[in-house]
Protein backbone atom coordinates (compact mmCIF):
# COMPACT_ATOMS: atom_id res chain seq x y z
CA UNK A 1 0.00 0.00 0.00
CA UNK A 2 1.21 3.77 -0.66
CA UNK A 3 1.62 6.39 1.32
CA UNK A 4 -0.85 8.79 -0.51
CA UNK A 5 -3.15 5.31 -0.53
CA UNK A 6 -2.71 5.38 3.77
CA UNK A 7 -3.53 8.93 3.73
CA UNK A 8 -6.44 8.81 1.28
CA UNK A 9 -8.22 6.41 3.77
CA UNK A 10 -7.19 8.25 6.64
CA UNK A 11 -8.53 11.74 4.96
CA UNK A 12 -11.80 10.49 4.21
CA UNK A 13 -12.50 8.83 7.68
CA UNK A 14 -11.87 12.55 9.01
CA UNK A 15 -14.03 13.88 6.75
CA UNK A 16 -17.07 11.47 7.18
CA UNK A 17 -16.76 12.39 10.75
CA UNK A 18 -16.60 16.09 10.28
CA UNK A 19 -19.76 15.71 8.00
CA UNK A 20 -21.54 13.48 10.53
CA UNK A 21 -20.46 16.15 13.68
CA UNK A 22 -21.18 19.11 11.40
CA UNK A 23 -24.99 17.66 10.77
CA UNK A 24 -25.38 16.34 14.35
CA UNK A 25 -24.44 19.70 15.85
CA UNK A 26 -24.72 22.03 13.53
CA UNK A 27 -21.66 23.56 13.84
CA UNK A 28 -21.18 26.79 12.71
CA UNK A 29 -18.70 29.01 11.03
CA UNK A 30 -17.28 29.69 14.30
CA UNK A 31 -16.42 26.20 14.71
CA UNK A 32 -14.87 25.88 10.95
CA UNK A 33 -12.73 28.62 11.27
CA UNK A 34 -11.32 27.87 15.00
CA UNK A 35 -10.54 24.22 13.53
CA UNK A 36 -9.36 25.87 10.33
CA UNK A 37 -6.39 28.24 12.34
CA UNK A 38 -5.76 24.77 14.45
CA UNK A 39 -5.08 22.29 11.26
CA UNK A 40 -2.97 25.89 9.89
CA UNK A 41 -1.09 25.53 13.53
CA UNK A 42 -0.60 21.82 12.83
CA UNK A 43 0.31 22.21 9.01
CA UNK A 44 3.18 24.64 10.00
CA UNK A 45 4.24 22.72 13.01
CA UNK A 46 4.36 19.51 10.36
CA UNK A 47 6.50 21.63 7.63
CA UNK A 48 8.92 22.56 10.46
CA UNK A 49 9.81 19.58 12.35
CA UNK A 50 9.22 16.86 9.48
CA UNK A 51 12.55 18.56 7.66
CA UNK A 52 14.52 19.31 10.92
CA UNK A 53 13.45 15.51 11.08
CA UNK A 54 14.34 14.38 7.80
CA UNK A 55 17.16 16.45 7.83
CA UNK A 56 18.43 14.96 10.74
CA UNK A 57 18.36 11.36 9.04
CA UNK A 58 15.49 10.54 11.53
CA UNK A 59 13.48 8.10 9.04
CA UNK A 60 13.52 7.78 5.34
CA UNK A 61 10.52 6.97 3.23
CA UNK A 62 10.50 4.45 0.39
CA UNK A 63 10.82 6.95 -3.01
CA UNK A 64 8.76 4.22 -4.90
CA UNK A 65 5.59 4.94 -2.59
CA UNK A 66 5.49 8.42 -2.37
CA UNK A 67 3.82 10.68 -5.15
CA UNK A 68 7.02 13.12 -5.39
CA UNK A 69 5.64 16.35 -4.70
CA UNK A 70 7.76 18.31 -1.17
CA UNK A 71 7.75 21.10 0.85
CA UNK A 72 11.68 21.34 1.57
CA UNK A 73 12.05 17.74 2.21
CA UNK A 74 8.58 16.45 3.68
CA UNK A 75 6.82 14.72 0.96
CA UNK A 76 3.33 15.79 0.64
CA UNK A 77 1.97 12.94 2.38
CA UNK A 78 3.09 13.77 6.23
CA UNK A 79 0.97 16.93 5.85
CA UNK A 80 -2.34 14.19 5.44
CA UNK A 81 -1.70 13.68 9.16
CA UNK A 82 -2.43 17.39 10.50
CA UNK A 83 -5.00 17.56 8.29
CA UNK A 84 -6.94 14.19 9.46
CA UNK A 85 -6.19 14.93 12.89
CA UNK A 86 -7.33 18.67 12.63
CA UNK A 87 -10.87 17.59 11.37
CA UNK A 88 -11.23 14.18 13.42
CA UNK A 89 -10.55 15.10 16.91
CA UNK A 90 -12.90 18.30 17.29
CA UNK A 91 -15.46 16.50 14.80
CA UNK A 92 -15.33 13.60 17.83
CA UNK A 93 -15.31 16.09 20.98
CA UNK A 94 -18.09 17.64 19.63
CA UNK A 95 -19.82 14.02 18.93
CA UNK A 96 -18.77 11.94 21.81
CA UNK A 97 -19.27 15.36 24.69
CA UNK A 98 -22.78 15.27 25.70
CA UNK A 99 -25.52 18.00 24.48
CA UNK A 100 -26.05 20.76 27.30
CA UNK A 101 -29.61 21.08 28.27
CA UNK A 102 -32.02 23.70 27.08
CA UNK A 103 -31.81 26.84 29.28
CA UNK A 104 -35.93 26.31 30.06
CA UNK A 105 -34.98 22.63 31.68
CA UNK A 106 -32.85 23.23 35.17
CA UNK A 107 -29.67 20.93 35.00
CA UNK A 108 -28.36 19.00 38.21
CA UNK A 109 -26.03 21.97 39.45
CA UNK A 110 -29.19 24.27 38.83
CA UNK A 111 -30.07 24.68 42.94
CA UNK A 112 -25.72 25.40 43.09
CA UNK A 113 -26.38 28.83 40.86
CA UNK A 114 -28.75 30.99 42.81
CA UNK A 115 -29.82 32.89 39.81
CA UNK A 116 -31.36 29.88 38.32
CA UNK A 117 -34.08 29.43 41.10
CA UNK A 118 -37.11 31.59 41.06
CA UNK A 119 -37.73 34.06 43.31
CA UNK A 120 -39.83 33.42 46.28
CA UNK A 121 -41.92 36.52 46.85
CA UNK A 122 -42.19 38.60 50.24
Amino acid sequence: MSYPVLALAFLALAAAVAVVATRRRRLGPRWWAVTGLTILALMVLTAVFDNLMIAADLFRYNEELLVGWYLGLAPAEDFAWPLAAGLLLPSLWELLHPVPASPATPGPDARLNPRSQPRERS
